[in-house]
């Protein structure tokens, strides 16, 4: 069995490599290349080469171009001008793209692609500190159809053109079905809560700020129209409330009381950048924050189980008292116990 999870691990790498390849030839060939030509040059067969060039596109997110049978790579759109960093600059990057390794829970070719263009570059310690993140990330499970609407969305947003999608919302969300939709993408935004990619824009449909879970989002296309850019300071102002991606839910104060015994650790993180702390005589901490609805702060407020007491919104509180009420029945006593 771990023979088999080492060959698949292998071929994907091999996969990879010959993608790389196949890019860097056609990078050193602007006016493209006959697929047979890259078939000799890459060592494949010409079939393969046809199945790679639009997994290039499709998996990787590489825009290509196809004319009296020869194939290019837009280079335009496909790749940014390079960066001369520092070693404290790639070691920052390297951290930032740990941390998206750590809460990500699939596979990310292009989040492997940048570890590799970026191992190139650095000392000897730093290569081996990125070479076991690609150990990791090579773990992760796959998921295609994820990393195709990822590159699409991607390119929406990079190139300002509404995407259509097919979304999928989730189960708890009462009365809403599968639904297409046409979305101005102003954001891409991981969840640290979720551990999922999102995705915060203009849905036309709807006529509103919108967030969507990529994972729920069944097919994503580009379509040819372009809009204006976003006010930075609408946006900014619309996301400010939110506790971790939802920005698109009326803000609402919320008041909490945290024990003393958690008052110290509460108070030496900035949990929101709307909070107001007061320390009480008793040595208990008022909590104060606006947010963009409760559904992603109720859980953080769970996680502080009986030191917290949610005082402001009423509903809010209703909701935690059912909750625990709820949750006190799976725990019966041992005299209840069968």
């Amino acid at each position: 069995m771990e023979d088999g999870f080492a060959d698949r691990v292998s071929a994907k790498r091999d996969r990879t490599a010959r993608l790389n390849r196949i890019m860097h030839v056609l990078q050193a060939n602007p006016d493209g290349l006959a697929p047979t030509d890259v078939a000799k040059r890459v060592g494949v067969s010409v079939r393969t080469v046809y199945r790679d060039l639009k997994a290039i596109e499709s998996a990787l997110g590489v825009p290509t171009w196809a004319l009296d049978g020869r194939w290019g790579i837009d280079q335009a759109k496909a790749f940014l001008p390079p960066l001369k960093l520092t070693t404290a600059e790639a070691m920052a990057v390297v951290l930032s793209a740990r941390l998206m390794v750590r809460y990500a829970d699939k596979y990310n070719p292009s989040l492997a692609s940048a570890f590799e263009k970026l191992e190139a570059g650095l000392p000897d310690s730093l290569k081996d500190h990125v070479e076991r993140t690609l150990a990791v990330l090579s773990q992760a499970p796959r998921d295609e159809q994820f990393n195709a609407n990822v590159a699409i969305l991607t390119r929406g947003w990079a190139e300002r053109r509404v995407v259509m999608i097919d979304y999928r919302p989730a189960a708890y969300t009462k009365g809403a079905g599968p639904r297409k939709a046409e979305v101005r993408p102003y954001l891409i935004e991981p969840s640290l809560q979720t551990h999922a990619l999102y995705l915060i824009g203009w849905d036309e449909t709807r006529q509103g700020l919108r967030t969507f879970k990529i994972e729920r989002i069944r097919n994503a296309a580009l379509t040819p129209r372009t809009f204006a850019p976003p006010d930075a300071e609408d946006t900014a102002a619309a996301l400010r409330w939110a506790w971790d991606i939802i920005a698109d839910q009326p803000p609402v104060e919320v008041v909490l009381r945290f024990s003393p015994a958690v008052a110290a650790r509460v108070g030496e993180t900035n949990w929101h950048a709307s909070q107001r702390l007061e320390t009480a005589t008793d040595g208990s901490l008022l909590w104060r924050a606006t947010v963009s609805g409760t559904y992603e702060i109720r859980v953080w407020i769970l996680g502080w189980g009986a030191d917290v007491e949610v005082l402001q919104p009423a509903q809010l509180r209703a909701d935690m008292r059912a909750t625990l009420e709820q949750a006190l029945t799976r725990y019966p006593t041992s005299k209840e116990t069968p």
